[in-house]
């Protein structure tokens, strides 16, 4: 059953994007943007984490874990640090995937060679 609601969760939010995409002005960068706002903020109430506990790991997959793993982080290490860790908190958990998307873009860049 786990399985099939990580698919529908997943399928879901692609499926808002989409609709998103199709009936307004919205870039896909303005909807990626929304999108990781829309998970903070559902993080910021506790509400992602029972979301996570409902669908498992197909919660952790779509853009909006980026703002639950932003604000997640933030809110952790603000209670052992304060103020300054917020900062620390957010990239803290974000570190790795932004690490990566730096390096991999530059591979890619080396590798292809854009259209004039």
């Amino acid at each position: 059953m786990l399985l099939i609601n990580s698919f529908l969760f997943c399928g879901f939010v692609c499926m808002l994007a989409q609709i998103i995409l199709d009936n307004t002005k919205l870039t896909p960068g303005h909807i990626t943007s929304l999108f990781v706002v829309l998970g903070a903020f559902l993080d910021s109430f506790s509400f992602y984490d029972k979301i996570i506990k409902v669908v498992g790991g197909g919660a952790l997959v779509p853009i909006t874990s980026f703002g639950h793993s932003l604000i997640h982080g933030a809110l952790a290490k603000t209670n052992e640090y304060g103020i300054l860790g917020i900062l620390m908190g957010m990239f803290d958990l974000t570190a790795t995937g932004i690490t990566a998307a730096i390096i991999f873009a530059f591979l890619f860049s080396l590798v292809f060679k854009p259209k004039n």
